[in-house]
C-alpha cells in the first residue's frame, strides 16, 4: 500500500484533514529529500520519502479542530498514535519516525517535567533518516494559510527556544550535520 493510500485509509471520510496533512507531509518529504541529497549522506531516499509522508498519520485520531480532526486524544499524542498505526500496518521503521519526530525529540525528562500524556521514555530521532525527517518537519506548519510557507532558520530557533536552549542546540547540531 502506498503512503497516500495509508493516509486515505486512516483519514477515511475526512477530506479536509487529509488535504492539510498530505500537503504538509509532501512539503516535509520534499525538504527531507533535498537535505539528504545536498548533505551527500548515505541516506535511504525511498524510506525518507515514505516515512515523511506518513509521519503525521496519527493526527487522524487526535482532537485538533483547526485541522478538522475530532478524535479523543490530545494533539501531542499524534506521534505515539502514528507509531501504533504504522506498527500495526507492518512498518516498524516508519512507526519510529512517527514517535520520534516531535520537535527535535522528546526525552523522558521532557515528558515528566511537562506532565505530557505520553510514556516517560526517550522519543528522540535516533538514526540519520529520522533526524533528517524531524529537521525538515520543523520548517513547515499545518496551520491553514501557512501550509506553503517555509520557516526561516531563525523562526525555527525562536519556536524551539520556548522549550529550552538545549532544543536549539540540538537543532543547530543537525544544521551542522546536514548542511543544505
Amino acid at each position: 500500500m502506498t503512503a497516500r493510500a495509508l493516509l486515505e485509509k486512516y483519514f477515511a471520510g475526512n477530506k479536509e484533514a487529509l488535504a492539510i496533512v498530505y500537503q504538509h507531509s509532501r512539503k516535509v518529504a520534499d525538504k527531507a529529500l533535498a537535505i539528504a541529497r545536498t548533505a551527500s549522506l548515505d541516506a535511504d531516499l525511498p524510506f525518507i520519502e515514505e516515512a515523511a509522508l506518513l509521519h503525521d498519520i496519527g493526527v487522524s485520531r487526535v482532537h485538533a479542530p483547526k485541522l478538522h480532526c475530532f478524535g479523543s486524544s490530545p494533539y501531542i499524542c499524534h506521534g505515539i498514535i502514528g507509531r501504533d498505526i504504522l506498527q500495526a500496518e507492518g512498518l516498524p521503521r516508519h512507526a519510529l519516525v512517527c514517535e520520534r519526530h516531535i520537535g527535535v525529540g522528546l526525552t523522558a525528562a521532557d515528558v515528566t517535567g511537562q506532565k505530557l500524556p505520553l510514556p516517560a521514555r526517550d522519543m528522540s530521532p535516533a538514526t540519520v533518516n529520522e533526524r533528517i525527517i524531524a529537521l525538515a518537519d520543523l520548517f513547515f506548519s499545518k496551520k491553514l494559510g501557512e501550509l506553503e510557507q517555509e520557516k526561516s532558520i531563525d523562526q525555527v530557533r525562536g519556536e524551539l527556544l520556548k522549550f529550552g536552549p538545549e532544543k536549539v542546540a540540538i537543532f543547530d547540531g543537525w544544521l551542522s550535520d546536514f548542511p543544505f
